[in-house]
């Protein structure tokens, strides 16, 4: 008898222990993130507070720009982080060096809201979360007849008054690509034509800018009048000079996306997935874009035209514009940055 109810109460030690492990276990898992790290306050309150009651874990980022944190994981075999935000620019080059690993579609079903676009923007890795584009803006209140086209950055009356990102920056490249166009020719077929554009534009540009705060201070001190340039600077160069305009370009704007993907070394894979889903759900989607920090992605967020003013928003949008083929254009970078250099004097 005695000998019995000792073992019962051995089994039962025994099974509350595996149990006080398996708890403890969920609990100390820790969700590592790659990011830039700005907006600090506004992911905290609208995705890493509320995933955390989700899953019960810790998280911890990594910070710095894209190339960086790149060449990091790229030191680490892609360990050390369990899941990466980019631009997909540099997120095609973690998939060229090998450091991600494939999606589970199935893990992550708040993809089917997503536009077409960012489901799978670069075969079988991680979706994009927010939806930007490249085009040009202009001040209104100087630059008439409007610009409506590409090819208007060559015209005479723009002379000493156009800013370019510079060649290292997301939006440098497509310079090229739009000189080449303008030449009537392909810039990866035939560079030379495209740099040929390039030169005959120079008389217009007044200075390269590399950060999206040295365009603002150009535009705000007059200097500059017309930029190519990311729609997440929008708002910032209105507050300076609010006759600051988007231009509708006949020709189309340029898509960019920022993707997240699952390094190949990630620990905690399942919980990347669903970290993944998290931040593609409709309430995080419309948090993010109503409080300025990114444009949704999600076809279930519904803005105000002022909340969407700022943001590459809604199918019409999303449909006019251009993917860039970044394969391509990351074979052709090197040869670019060199050309555009020489052009440039840098």
């Amino acid at each position: 008898m005695k000998v019995r109810r000792f073992a019962r109460i051995l089994s039962l030690a025994l099974l509350a222990a595996v149990g006080s492990t398996a708890a403890a276990h969920a609990q100390s898992k820790t969700l590592t993130i790659s990011w830039w790290g700005y907006n600090g306050e506004k992911m905290n309150a609208n995705i890493i507070t509320p995933f955390k009651k989700i899953c019960g874990c810790e998280i911890v980022f990594e910070t710095g720009n894209n190339a960086d944190r790149l060449n990091k994981l790229k030191l680490r075999d892609g360990k050390g982080v369990d899941v990466i935000y980019l631009t997909d620019s540099f997120s095609q080059l973690g998939i060229e060096q090998g450091l991600f690993q494939e999606i589970d579609p199935s893990k992550i079903p708040n993809l089917a809201d997503i536009y077409e676009l960012g489901k799978a923007p670069q075969g079988k890795y991680g979706p994009a979360y927010t939806i930007g584009r490249v085009g040009i803006v202009y001040d209104s209140a100087k630059v008439n007849p409007p610009i409506t086209a590409w090819g208007d950055l060559w015209r005479e009356d723009l002379k000493s008054s156009v800013s370019l990102p510079g060649i290292t920056t997301t939006a440098g490249p497509l310079v090229v690509l739009e000189a080449g166009k303008h030449g009537g020719a392909d810039a990866y077929e035939d560079t030379d034509k495209a740099f040929s554009e390039i030169e005959a534009l120079k008389p217009n540009v007044v200075k390269n800018y590399n950060t999206g705060s040295e365009l603002v201070n150009l535009i705000s001190t007059g200097e500059v009048r017309v930029a190519l340039a990311q729609d997440f600077t929008l708002a910032s160069m209105q507050a300076a000079v609010p006759t600051m305009t988007w231009a509708k370009l006949k020709d189309g704007d340029i898509a960019t996306l920022n993707t997240v993907n699952i390094p190949k070394g990630s620990e905690n894979v399942e919980l990347a997935h669903q970290f993944i889903n998290f931040i593609l759900s409709k309430e995080v989607q419309q948090a993010e874009a109503e409080q300025g920090v990114d444009a949704p992605i999600s076809t279930k967020v519904s803005l105000t035209p002022d909340q969407a003013k700022i943001w590459t928003y809604g199918p019409d949008m999303v449909a006019g514009l251009t993917r860039i083929d970044y394969a391509k254009m990351n074979a052709a970078k090197a040869d670019w940055i060199d050309r555009w250099n020489e052009v440039f004097g840098q």
